[in-house]
């Protein structure tokens, strides 16, 4: 089954000497993330940070997969409304498509520029495209992995990227390298546990 959109997670972490005509931003600055023009999210506002707000605001948005540029527009609100304090575009190719795989966390900061395309400080983020379920269990699927439970389809939890970079323990001397991630489970913990 072939997926047209991605999850993205998107955290908004600060910003770096926020500016409005030259002046250091004072408070109340937020974010505004849009993916196209009706699937945008907002931060909450920073009333503390001044010119170096801190969000930390994670957003989890549908991103489709023909989206080229992700938005980030710096606010600030004051008395006489919300002011821009400038954008930054995203290219989605910074973080989908490179060395790394793509559900792996990566921060980037980038440039913000007001609307006559002067400098007006720094956005700093993490960004991570969350892998479809169903993508990761029809992946396992195809190796051959997992647990049947009571008759079922088998349990799928494995790695896709350590498979493919041949991480892992042969299985039945197969060629393909299974990775499953779990939990030991001790049915009595040892004296000196912390659990008590």
């Amino acid at each position: 089954m072939e997926t047209k959109s991605r999850t993205l997670e998107i955290t908004i972490l600060s910003g770096e000497d926020l500016r409005i005509h030259n002046k250091s931003v004072k408070n109340n600055a937020f974010v505004i993330v849009s993916i196209d023009p009706f699937n945008y999210k907002t931060t909450k506002m920073d009333g503390e940070g001044g010119s170096y707000p801190s969000w930390n605001d994670k957003l989890v948005m549908d991103m489709p997969m023909q989206t080229r540029f992700i938005t980030l527009e710096v606010k600030c609100k004051d008395s006489g409304g919300d002011k821009t304090v400038g954008f930054a575009r995203i290219p989605v190719t910074d973080f989908i498509g490179g060395y790394s795989p793509e559900t792996c966390l990566q921060f980037l900061s980038y440039r913000l520029r007001n609307p006559k395309g002067l400098k007006n400080g720094i956005i700093n983020v993490s960004v991570r495209v969350k892998e479809p379920l169903q993508a990761r269990s029809s992946q396992a699927a195809a190796a051959g992995l997992g647990i049947p439970i009571d008759g079922r389809e088998p349990l799928q939890a494995c790695s896709s990227q350590a498979a493919a970079a041949g991480l892992g323990i042969p299985i039945d001397g197969r060629k393909d390298f299974g990775v499953v991630t779990g939990f030991p489970i001790w049915s009595v913990y040892p004296s000196n546990s912390l659990f008590r």
